[in-house]
Parts: C-alpha cells; structure tokens; sequence
C-alpha cells in the first residue's frame, strides 16, 4: 500500500514538473536563452534589440550582418566622467568623427533605472553636445547586465563578424592630464588593428567612471 502511493505521488510531482515545464517556455523562460549570455573577449557578442531615445529600434546583429564594426559606450549624461568625454575633452566626438566613416557604428546605451534621477535626459544631452549616435535605453539594466557594464563610460567593441574585440575604459586617462605619447585612447587603438585585420594589442582594460545606476 505504502508503495502504491509512492508511486502515484511520483506521477504527481512528474506531471506538475512537466507543467511548470509548459509554463516555463510559454512565458519566456528556455526560449530566450540567449539573455543568459555573457560578453567575453573572443566570443560572440550578446545580441540585442533596444529603442533609442526617438523611439527607433536598433538590432546589434543587423549592424554586423551589415558588415558593420561596432562601438558600445555606456552612457549617462550627469557622470562627471561622461560629461568630461563628451563636453570637454569632445574624446567620444573625435572617434565619431574619425571613424564613422569607415564602417564603424557608435551606439551610446544607457541602463539608468527610471527612480535614479539621472533618467530622460539622452535627448537634451545629445542635443547640447552634438552627439550624432543614437543612445538606446536599456531601462531594466537587461542588456547591461549581459555585458558586465559596471561604469558610465564603459565600452565594447565589437567586429564585423559579430565577435567581441575590446572592453573597458575609453582610454588610460582616468584623471583627465594626460597628453603626447603617454596617452592611449583603447577604443581608437582598438579600431585602427580591428579596421587593418589584426588583432587587438591591448584587448580589456579595467573601465572607469561612475557607477551603472541599475534598478535595485
């Protein structure tokens, strides 16, 4: 008898499992696997599909199924070190400029949750700095998250055949008072050998600047 019920309780717990099974792929869970995946050098870059601050989607793969190299900085217009890039240094400016035309893309990707008080202001910022690039939204911190982006900047480059060639810092200036020969921008650095076919000297640094202001 004790057997007997044994086992019905095991047909019991198996249907159940198979049901939160069902319940697990209808609602996301296996089929959106990709989402578990982590940037690292070498690898395929994890694919993304985000709006940007027009309302615009961008899709990572169709930019490198297009033959495209792309440039991630992660963004937040009220970072002290975001603002010296972009306002004065014009650091991220000067790579647009240089490079946009040789079939690189700069996507900017701000995971700033709604509450940090630093949300909604991409599209002044563009504006009063002229930035040229979309900036996507990454509100949930989703797609941050899978890249391991911890600071504003913090950027990924990644190449043509959709593989991951660089993460880090901007350049080797946390300070702000280098110049001449000792100052190194790895995302330029990074481009110049992606653009002429070898590989990548110097291909992750340690980012820095402000926090990534995630949702708690």
């Amino acid at each position: 008898m004790k057997a007997r019920k044994l086992g019905i309780f095991g047909a019991a717990m198996t249907a159940i499992a198979a049901t939160a099974l069902t319940v697990s792929t209808a609602t996301g869970g296996p089929e959106h696997a990709e989402h578990a995946q982590h940037a690292a050098i070498g690898e395929k870059a994890p694919d993304f599909t985000l709006q940007d601050a027009s309302g615009k989607t961008h899709k990572l793969s169709d930019y490198t199924a297009a033959g495209k190299t792309v440039v991630l900085e992660w963004f937040n217009p009220k970072c002290p070190f975001v603002v010296r890039h972009h306002e004065t240094k014009t650091t991220f400016n000067d790579l647009y400029e240089k490079y946009n035309t040789k079939d690189v893309v700069f996507l900017a990707v701000n995971s700033s949750n709604r509450d940090s008080g630093v949300y909604g202001f991409d599209a002044e910022y563009a504006k009063k700095w002229g930035i040229e690039y979309p900036i996507l939204i990454d509100e949930s911190g989703e797609i941050g998250k899978m890249y391991g982006a911890k600071t504003t900047p913090h950027m990924f480059v990644i190449d043509s055949s959709g593989d991951l060639r660089y993460m880090g810092a901007i350049d080797n200036d946390q300070r702000g008072n280098m110049s001449g020969d000792e100052y190194v921008n790895y995302v330029g650095q990074a481009l110049d050998q992606i653009l002429a076919h070898e590989s990548v000297s110097v291909s992750e640094t340690k980012s820095y600047g402000c926090s990534v202001k995630y949702r708690k």
